[in-house]
């Protein structure tokens, strides 16, 4: 499934692939990778135990992105490990690793989708146009369960990060 006109870039309405997550609805599961000495994946049971933040951006090298991650991480750092919290993007996981120890990014593991883009179609995140990931925030609970979901309109905007930290922290 497709959904025209949901998000823009630049004010040119795009398409994301797969159906749109919304709360109160079971997580959908995935695996991305991340680079620690080696290709690691994080899948959605990885997350469970722990409620958990996942900031989808189109890539980290570019400033709302890279803002976006920053924010987050710095917002977090309060929790400590009483939560997880991912950032997703299709950056290859080397320069994700990269990004994050150039910007001391501590709070937040990275995880790629470029293998198969299996978490934009699965969580309905990935703009059919331009093949990246659309600007987005999920909170899940400790079950997996989505508690908070934001596909923010305009991929240039940022997120509403309160909103996101209060679910999060409803949560803990």
């Amino acid at each position: 499934m497709s959904r025209s006109g949901v998000i823009t870039f630049k004010g040119a309405p795009l398409t994301l692939a797969g159906d749109e997550v919304k709360a109160g609805q079971a997580a959908p599961d995935f695996k991305v990778f991340y680079f620690e000495g080696g290709l690691k994946p994080i899948t959605l049971a990885d997350l469970k135990g722990k409620p958990t933040l996942i900031s989808v951006v189109p890539s980290l090298d570019t400033a709302v992105c890279a803002m976006q991650t920053k924010k987050f991480n710095d917002q977090l750092a309060s929790l400590g490990d009483k939560i997880n919290a991912v950032t997703i993007s299709l950056d290859l996981p080397f320069a994700m690793n990269r990004f994050c120890g150039a910007e001391n990014i501590k709070n937040m593991r990275v995880g790629s989708d470029y293998q198969d883009r299996n978490f934009g179609q699965n969580w309905g995140t990935l703009i059919e146009e331009l093949k990246i990931e659309c600007r987005a925030v999920f909170v899940l609970d400790a079950a997996g369960k989505v508690v908070h979901a934001e596909y923010v309109p305009e991929v240039t905007s940022e997120p509403d990060y309160d909103a996101a930290l209060e679910a999060l922290r409803s949560e803990v």
